[in-house]
C-alpha cells in the first residue's frame, strides 16, 4: 500500500553537505523528526511503493575478503575512528555514492571500486570478484532514511596486495586494518564485540555474518 506523506507536509529544519533534519507533521500536534543525507527533492518517505522498489541505495558497504593463495581467506575490516561513538570501531570499507555517479547503471560497482582503494589502498584486478548482495538495505529506519548496497569484494592473489590508508580524505580517519578468519568472526559474532570489548556496526556484524557462511 502507497503511503500518504506528501512533500509538502515535510519541513527541512536543519542542512549541510552530509546531513539534513527533516520534520513532518500530523494530526493533532503530532511531529516526526529524522536525518537524512538527501535534499528534499530526493526524499524517500514521499515515493510511492514502485520507485521506492527501485531507488538506488545512499552509499555502498564493502564485504571485502582476501583469498591469498596458500592462505586461509580473510576478511578485511578497518580500525576506523566514528565521531558519534567517539572511538575506532571494527568497520567496513565504506562511502557514500557520489552524485556524478547517481545515473551511472554500475554506481554500486564504482562506488564499491573507488571505497576499496580509498580506504584500503588495493585496486581491482581481472582476476578479482565483485557483486552485490543486497541493493538497498536501511540501517536505521526510525531515525534516518539512510540506506546501503551491499557489495562483495573477493580479492583473488599469489601474493598479499600492499595496504594502506594513504588515499582516504576529509574527516575518515583510520587506525590499522584487521584481518580475520572465519574463527575470529564467529567468536565476534558469537561474543557480540570484538577483542577490545568494543560494539561493532552493524554492517560490520553483516559482514562477519556472510563470512563465515563463504566455502
Amino acid at each position: 500500500m502507497d503511503n500518504n506523506m506528501k512533500k509538502e507536509e515535510i519541513k527541512q529544519i536543519y542542512d549541510s553537505k552530509f546531513i539534513k533534519l527533516y520534520e513532518y507533521e500530523f494530526g493533532k500536534d503530532g511531529h516526526y523528526y529524522w536525518a537524512s543525507r538527501r535534499d528534499k527533492d530526493r526524499l524517500v518517505a514521499p515515493l510511492d511503493d514502485e520507485a521506492s522498489k527501485n531507488m538506488q541505495a545512499d552509499a555502498v558497504s564493502c564485504f571485502v575478503v582476501l583469498n591469498i593463495k596458500g592462505q586461509p581467506k580473510k576478511l578485511l575490516l578497518n580500525w576506523e575512528y566514528r565521531y558519534p561513538a567517539g572511538r575506532y570501531l571494527l568497520s567496513v570499507p565504506a562511502g557514500v555514492i557520489d552524485p556524478e555517479d547517481r545515473n551511472n547503471p554500475n554506481a554500486l560497482y564504482v562506488t564499491a571500486a573507488r571505497e576499496l582503494y580509498e580506504e584500503t589502498g588495493i585496486s581491482l584486478q581481472d582476476g578479482d570478484e565483485i557483486k552485490v548482495v543486497n541493493p538497498c538495505v536501511y540501517s536505521t529506519p526510525g531515525m534516518t532514511d539512510e540506506s546501503n548496497a551491499l557489495v562483495y569484494i573477493c580479492v583473488n592473489r599469489d601474493e598479499m596486495p600492499e595496504m594502506n590508508h594513504g588515499h582516504s580524505s576529509g574527516s575518515e580517519k583510520f587506525e590499522g586494518f584487521r584481518l580475520v578468519d572465519q574463527e575470529e568472526a564467529m567468536e565476534f559474532i558469537v561474543n557480540g564485540v570484538d577483542e577490545r570489548g568494543m560494539f561493532y556496526p552493524l554492517f560490520t556484524w553483516a559482514a562477519l555474518m556472510f563470512f563465515v557462511g563463504l566455502k
